[in-house]
């Protein structure tokens, strides 16, 4: 299906470089007919390559640190001037824990490092929200997607404190998007994703063997960034106007399976 975001407005958090998650999902959304605006914390910016990606979209990126209230602000303020009106939908895909960037192991957290990790893997999605619906920056059924992973409810040695960012993360989709869904059916909903190689998840130690292991885990193998981003586009357009306060496995199935030959096979 063709045009499916036409005379939408989005704003897409963390694009980084071409193997992000949210690089995809702003090509596609680009692809599909929205108008959208690049964000990432100043530091990611002068680190990737979101300007080569902002050119490619025929948009602009606005720097804003996502764990910054006036940062949000002036984001939320400034994309509605620039694209024209509302905002129809929002991915938010912002995830770092310096205890893991420096391998600290997760019966010894670094408490000071533990904070920041909460701060922008998790609350920062509170912040975003709290600021939108402040302003009342998103339009009625708009739509709000953040990237969670399976370690939120189960658990896994090597995410560390992340897999307490994502539980948190995953929360905060349920209580605000019944506050949001009440305000303005706003929908909220995360999408826990395929372990897939990005920057950040290719710095997880490990992350090879275990890619391998979860390709070998799920039915159809593991969900591709490509594929992430196109459902990213379903749930933000009209197609899934009543879905909100989901955590939604797109992992190939490696959620619902116990064991497969493949693996017993080894």
């Amino acid at each position: 299906m063709n045009n499916l975001l036409a005379g939408k407005r989005g704003i897409i958090f963390g694009a980084l470089n071409e193997s992000s998650i949210a690089w995809k999902v702003a090509e596609r959304c680009h692809e599909q007919g929205a108008k959208i605006i690049l964000t990432n914390a100043p530091i990611a910016m002068r680190m990737g390559e979101i300007n080569k990606l902002a050119e490619k979209c025929q948009t602009e990126v606005i720097a804003a640190d996502a764990t910054s209230m006036e940062d949000l602000e002036k984001l939320f303020v400034t994309a509605q001037e620039k694209l024209g009106g509302k905002i129809d939908f929002v991915l938010h895909s912002i995830g770092m824990s310096v205890n893991v960037r420096k391998g600290v192991h997760y019966t010894e957290l670094n408490y000071d490092y533990l904070n920041k990790t909460m701060d922008v893997s998790a609350i920062s999605l509170h912040k975003t929200l709290a600021t939108a619906y402040k302003l009342d920056a998103i339009a009625e059924g708009g739509s709000v997607v953040t990237l969670s992973y399976i370690a939120a409810q189960r658990a896994y040695s090597f995410y560390s404190d992340m897999a307490d960012a994502k539980a948190m993360l995953e929360s905060i989709v349920r209580s605000f998007g019944y506050h949001y869904g009440v305000k303005n059916r706003v929908r909220v909903n995360s999408v826990s994703q395929s372990p897939t190689p990005t920057t950040a998840g290719s710095g997880i130690s490990g992350f090879d063997k275990f890619f391998q292991f979860a390709d070998k885990m799920s039915p159809l193998g593991n969900a591709p960034a490509d594929d992430c981003a196109q459902f990213c586009v379903a749930l933000f357009s009209d197609l899934t106007k009543m879905v909100t306060m989901q955590n939604l496995y797109h992992d190939g199935g490696y959620s619902n399976t116990g064991i497969t030959e493949q693996l017993l096979n080894l």
